[in-house]
């Protein structure tokens, strides 16, 4: 895929974390792209929906596999404005997803993204391109993570 149609599915999955962050959520974005369109948006919504699981990630699949009506997205890339964690990334595999592009690097933990995503867990292994649009995917997480330590703690 060539630069300028990695840039267009990022910026539409950082309008989905600018959702997120419009709803009080850490803003993390993703959109799952199939024949060059985007085929469907998820945002975090754990804080709103108080799920461990509704992550941004989880959120695209579900909705594109109910757009294609099937499980498997073999022919579906998905692009998301911070690397994936485990969880998502194993969502990704048992979707039979062929990409994942991401922006920001997780830079609090190890994700094992690259570890996982050849690990052929699941008879499956994922190409994974990282640093997508980095700093402005960065910007947003930090930008909301500096707003939340100067807000007041209760006490």
């Amino acid at each position: 895929m060539d630069e300028k149609l990695k840039k267009k599915f990022m910026k539409a999955a950082i309008l989905s974390a600018k959702r997120a962050l419009s709803e009080g959520e850490v803003p993390i974005g993703a959109v799952v792209v199939c024949d060059g369109k985007v085929i469907s948006r998820g945002h975090n919504r754990r804080t709103g929906r108080q799920i461990a699981t509704a992550h941004a990630e989880i959120e695209a699949i579900e909705k594109a596999c109910k757009k294609l009506h099937s499980w498997r997205l073999p022919e579906c890339e998905i692009f998301v404005t911070l690397e994936p964690c485990p969880m998502c990334l194993g969502a990704m595999l048992n979707a039979r997803i062929k990409k994942v592009y991401f922006g920001a690097y997780e830079a609090k933990g190890r994700s094992l993204t690259a570890e996982l995503a050849n690990a052929n867990l699941v008879n499956h292994v994922i190409e994974v391109e990282g640093g997508i649009m980095e700093e402005e995917c960065a910007a947003i997480l930090s930008g909301f993570f500096s707003e939340m330590r100067l807000r007041p703690r209760p006490d």
